[in-house]
């Protein structure tokens, strides 16, 4: 076992090293790290609504309470609306800081209620395994929204998820300054009510940028992004040079919360 948190941190350690790479190379200040946010966005891929019940009683019943114990708050757990044949779980974690991320594991592993409470889940048979994999992509809070929001009201709310893939580096680091510089003030305005945005460090389709939007309906949430198109400053701003061309794709995913998600 002590060969295997060896290897495990020395895993965690390249990982969070390519993280800090992927900078400018300068030094980041220590308010700016404590400000930022950094959220994990799992999916468990998961092929039918049996395995989605395994799957989900484990996250509330085991693994939510121990992120919990272990400090991490706001966790929101989805599935996604209307789906044909694909029943995957989305997990949202919200960490204050790398370090928090990098002492998860060590915190799970230390644990006692937590495998007492995941041990049916963890004895299940390679043959009966309820998802076949979990992806993971782990992001940085935009500095114009360094912290994660909970939709007002009781809820549960619709949620949009949302990926733009850029074409370079550059050009996705300029849409990251385009919402700083205004379009998130915009999404606000017209009562888009994000949730957070993420600069993607690690994950899959890199460059891009990730950011989930609420509402309490989807008739209301397309009401506000009709707004968002006729604002006179998006116009505006759609229309500078600086930021043409930022954007090479878009994809979205229409979200539900589970019960027990603490983003409703």
């Amino acid at each position: 076992m002590q060969q295997n948190r060896i290897n495990r941190r020395s895993l965690l350690a390249g990982i969070l090293g390519a993280v800090a790479a992927l900078g400018l190379g300068q030094p980041v200040p220590a308010a700016e790290q404590q400000s930022q946010e950094y959220y994990e966005l799992r999916t468990y891929r998961i092929a039918n609504e049996q395995n989605q019940k395994v799957v989900s009683d484990y996250l509330e019943q085991a693994l939510m309470p121990a992120l919990n114990r272990a400090g991490i708050k706001k966790v929101g757990v989805f599935k996604e609306i209307d789906a044909k044949d694909d029943y995957s779980l989305y997990m949202l974690i919200p960490f204050q800081s790398l370090n928090q991320l990098a002492s998860l594991n060590d915190k799970l592993e230390a644990d006692k209620a937590y495998h007492a409470a995941a041990a049916s889940y963890f004895s299940i048979p390679k043959k009966d395994a309820p998802y076949s994999r979990i992806e993971s992509r782990l992001m940085k809070a935009f500095k114009g929204m360094p912290i994660l929001e909970t939709p007002k009201g009781k809820g549960p709310n619709l949620f949009e998820l949302r990926t733009y893939e850029s074409h370079n580096a550059n050009l996705a680091r300029l849409k990251v300054d385009m919402f700083n510089s205004g379009e998130i003030d915009i999404m606000r305005d017209v009562l888009l009510a994000p949730v957070f945005y993420g600069e993607m460090l690690i994950g899959d389709d890199v460059p891009n940028l990730t950011y989930m939007l609420s509402a309490p309906n989807r008739e209301a949430h397309d009401k506000h992004w009709e707004g968002f198109r006729k604002h006179p400053e998006w116009d505006r701003m759609k229309k500078m040079d600086k930021y043409k061309g930022t954007v090479s794709k878009i994809t979205n995913w229409y979200l539900e919360p589970l019960p027990y998600s603490e983003i409703q």
